[in-house]
């Protein structure tokens, strides 16, 4: 699966990054039995917040849904991080929890988080198919447009 994983990615044009390291105290995932949690990944790019500011007011649909893939690929750098590059292992992405920073009044967490949901599925075909949640928050860490975080079943 590695193989298709990673012609995937490069038919995507996608190279994931190195994974980010936390930016306070917490650690960027847990492994218990067979499920791999992720921390909260922003929308990182070449080492900074890509999509900056609250969604329906500074941020347009185009960008947000840009800023929930970016999030998708940083999720994808910290599972290859955590399964020591072995991102054959994921079985199943479980659940992706999406964060939006919402204008009062904007009602399309749930477009905004088709970002993540698309890439993640494209990436990992049926492996990637996955339960969610898309909320609006008044503001998110570091300004960032949108936060997810994830938990996925892996194999030993």
């Amino acid at each position: 699966m590695s193989d298709t994983i990673d012609s995937r990615l490069s038919a995507l044009g996608v190279t994931l990054p190195v994974a980010a390291a936390p930016a306070a105290n917490y650690v960027p995932y847990v492994i218990s039995g067979n499920l791999l949690y992720l921390s909260g990944q922003l929308p990182m790019e070449n080492g900074s917040i890509a999509v900056k500011g609250i969604v329906g007011q500074d941020v347009d649909l185009a960008a947000a849904q840009r800023a929930a893939e970016l999030c998708a690929i940083n999720i994808l750098a910290q599972a290859k991080s955590a399964l020591d590059g072995k991102l054959e292992r994921i079985v199943r992405v479980i659940k992706l929890n999406g964060f939006v920073a919402s204008a009062p009044g904007f009602t399309d967490q749930h477009l905004v988080i088709n970002g993540a949901s698309n890439l993640i599925a494209n990436v990992l075909g049926e492996a990637g198919k996955h339960a969610r949640a898309a909320v609006g928050m008044a503001a998110l860490p570091l300004n960032a447009a949108v936060e997810i975080d994830a938990i996925i079943e892996i194999a030993p």
